[in-house]
């Protein structure tokens, strides 16, 4: 990478999330200015990293900046990608991509013309655990897939604009997509709404593929305790990514064997065997490869196509009666 062009960085919107991209392209020498509707965190963010807070249009009018990073509310997505990326930047912006696949696909399709980078957070394709999961299921290391769950729980934090779906599952769905090696031909949901007549506080999704895989994401942010558990299960083992868990055992195979022998079923059990992964801060890796893929022109794990299947699938497992207060999704 140090061969290649150095890419500069603006990130706008710098709150609860962007405080932390903030941190992390300074950290690695692309961060040139912010930009936040709120002057208190738009000043702290000037102060601690001793650069320049500016206004959105300065941004996309300044030839030296080459990418943007956003982190602004959901509904703003569209607009300000769409802007930066015809102003020629480089856009990474936070999950969802946008609220409508309409939108989505606007942005793909302009991405392309432009030839710029479309890269959309879904974090947890870039954590190293992930990856190596990702890497074993590609090796044959599993065999056939036989299904693939997640349960992505916790107690708050409670949110009035945007239901548990689309607020917690993104990060799941992406990782059993990009596992599955496909988009789902069948999705149902159902959801709990709770607390709020329009904002589903439970919400579980299954999806069928055509390769005959089955899968399973169920999120909460009412539940007593927390859990960040991704299991897959094929013919050869079954790996349990656990991202609560230490890094010695965030990722176990279990060598499992389950069949019918002369029409009898058949089981023998296997101790868990923990998988070596070098530890390292997802969004760290997550920031690095954007600035990657900037320079190189390679397509990410996580752009506008594979956000646009994410999408598709909060849409078609969305049972609640509003994804998104005030903001129509259809």
């Amino acid at each position: 990478m140090n061969d290649l062009p150095q890419i500069s960085v603006a990130v706008i919107g710098c709150g609860h999330w962007g405080k932390n991209l903030v941190r992390n392209f300074s950290e690695l020498g692309a961060l040139k200015a912010v930009s936040d509707p709120d002057p208190a965190i738009q000043n702290a963010m000037r102060e601690t990293y001793n650069i320049p807070a500016r206004e959105i249009g300065d941004i996309f009018g300044d030839a030296t900046i080459d990418a943007v990073v956003i982190a602004a509310p959901a509904e703003m997505h569209h607009q300000v990608a769409l802007e930066a990326l015809e102003a020629g930047k480089h856009v990474f912006v936070e999950k969802p991509v946008t609220l409508t696949m309409e939108h989505a696909r606007e942005l793909c399709d302009v991405a392309e013309r432009t030839k710029k980078t479309l890269m959309v957070g879904h974090l947890l394709q870039y954590h190293p655990a992930f990856l190596k999961l990702k890497q074993m299921v590609r090796a044959g290391e599993l065999g056939k897939i036989r299904y693939i769950y997640s349960r992505r729980l916790s107690i708050g934090k409670l949110r009035v604009h945007e239901n548990v779906l689309w607020s917690f599952a993104p990060h799941d769905i992406s990782m059993i997509l990009a596992l599955a090696g496909q988009a789902p031909d069948q999705v149902v949901g159902f959801s709990g709404n709770f607390l709020q007549p329009s904002i589903s506080d439970f919400a579980s999704v299954q999806m069928s593929f055509e390769n005959g895989i089955k899968a399973h994401v169920e999120v909460s942010w009412l539940n007593p305790t927390k859990e960040q558990r991704l299991v897959i299960v094929g013919e050869k083992g079954s790996v349990i990514f656990d991202d609560q868990a230490d890094w010695p055992e965030k990722l176990v195979m279990y060598r499992h064997r389950a069949e019918i022998v002369d029409g009898a079923p058949v089981l023998e059990k296997a101790d868990a065997t923990p998988i070596d992964v070098a530890p390292g801060e997802p969004l760290r890796n997550e920031c690095t490869h954007f600035l990657k893929f900037c320079q190189t022109g390679e397509t990410p794990y996580t752009d506008g196509r594979e956000a646009m299947a994410v999408l598709k699938v909060l849409q078609d497992g969305d049972a609640g009666e509003n994804v998104w207060t005030g903001v129509s999704v259809q």
